[in-house]
């Protein structure tokens, strides 16, 4: 089996050429896009992040794993990059090591970057001492990913749309003895799969960045796996060459992708997700109703909030992050540390809707990586997902932390 070299970088900048048709008088495009990929698959045997029976490291490669960059910048020079990862998680010091190096090598502050980890059950335990080399190889990838996404920025139009995908099934079934982990076609989920798309001044699509909730564990085998989001991106990305597909995970705590544990499925749910990403951009559609054109100005805002364990647990209060990155009145993008639940989701774009607001798309497993966040109804019914005895507020602390950083977003000009 061939293995690539950690470095081994893929950068797709835009490159527009004039067009002497076009009108003299079109108007300049508000946004600076720019878009790099680098493969991330380990040169050398790992342990496997995701499940604790597996003892022995992985064994091969089934599909290479990625770190992608998307640096948007509008009219303003007002920037941010999403860093998107086929990763178990972001933990404290990938997040440390990137933004410091980030922000010393091209002046981007910690809020302006969002960190999302698609949560592959096949990929590396790279926090483990002895990951170390990778380790060590992973941050400079992923650093300059986000400079060459940066220094490779050209003019580009946005657009937000959506579409639904049915790949998740919400894993909770109640029983008699409590809540088990069992696919429940009953259960709470979020179908919706917003796409961000990034098209060139000819009109050509040039980038989409896609969400979904659900856990990337269609497979726990020891091979190094995108699963279904990775397949998404690449059955996506050979149907329409030259663009590159960006994958951000949702509030996919308590969602899994059933039927699942054999590779198949996971193929059969990366089309149905790449489908669906057609169907949000009305692809072969004579004309298009659904593409929402973003405008300015781009804000961004990051804040944590303390969440406190039952006090009998004797554990000491943590820090939990919360992001909003606002486009306008058209879209914005909440991100919510590590494991959250689908009920997040659901309440943060109901508490945010507004008749002729923004769209509002909810982001997990972003900044940071620490175990499950459920929410209050999960607490009370208990099950895997309630595992950390967290205080029954800590779904109100994280929804006050939302509210708060985005009302001030709105409340305060241009960044």
């Amino acid at each position: 089996m061939i293995r690539f070299p950690l470095c081994l970088l893929f950068v797709f900048s835009f490159t527009f050429h004039s067009n002497a048709a076009e009108p003299a008088k079109a108007e300049p495009l508000e946004w600076k896009v720019g878009v790099a990929s680098a493969k991330i698959t380990p040169a050398k045997p790992l342990r496997m992040a995701g499940y604790a029976g597996r003892k022995e490291p992985a064994e091969g490669t089934e599909q290479d794993l990625y770190g992608k960059a998307l640096a948007i910048e509008d009219k303003a020079g007002n920037r941010v990059v999403f860093l998107t990862l086929d990763l178990i998680g972001v933990i404290d010091r990938l997040r440390a090591d990137v933004t410091q190096q980030v922000q010393e090598k091209y002046n981007l502050p910690p809020q302006a970057l969002l960190m999302n980890a698609s949560h592959t059950h096949c990929g590396p335990a790279y926090g483990r001492d002895d990951a170390k080399e990778y380790y060590d190889t992973l941050v400079p990838a992923l650093v300059k990913t986000i400079g060459e996404a940066i220094e490779g920025m050209q003019p580009a139009k946005l657009s937000w749309s959506a579409a639904r995908c049915s790949v998740a099934m919400n894993r909770r079934t109640p029983t008699a003895t409590g809540y088990r982990n069992h696919p429940n076609p009953n259960g709470l989920v979020d179908h919706q799969v917003p796409v961000l798309r990034v098209d060139d001044p000819k009109g050509e699509l040039k980038a989409v960045m896609f969400g979904y909730a659900c856990h990337n564990t269609t497979m726990g085998f020891r091979k190094w796996l995108g699963d279904y989001a990775g397949f998404a991106q690449e059955y996506f990305e050979k149907d329409h060459p030259g663009v590159t597909a960006l994958f951000m995970m949702g509030c996919g705590g308590d969602q899994n992708p059933y039927p699942r544990s054999e590779l198949h499925y996971a193929h059969k749910h990366g089309r149905s997700l790449a489908t669906a990403i057609e169907a949000a951009l009305e692809v072969n559609q004579r004309t298009l109703l659904h593409q929402h054109v973003l405008h300015g100005p781009l804000k961004t805002a990051y804040g944590t909030v303390e969440l406190e364990y039952l006090p009998e647990k004797k554990r000491e209060p943590w820090n939990y992050p919360v992001q909003v990155i606002q486009f306008g009145k058209g879209l914005t993008i909440v991100a919510l540390g590590t494991e959250v639940v689908v009920d997040y989701s659901l309440r943060i774009k109901e508490e945010l809707f507004e008749q002729e607001g923004p769209a509002i798309w909810v982001a997990g497993y972003s900044n940071v990586y620490s175990g499950y966040i459920p929410s209050k109804r999960v607490l009370l019914e208990g099950g895997y997902e309630a595992s950390r005895p967290y205080q029954p507020d800590v779904e109100e602390r994280i929804i006050g932390k939302v509210l708060e950083l985005n009302q001030g977003l709105q409340s305060a000009g241009a960044p």
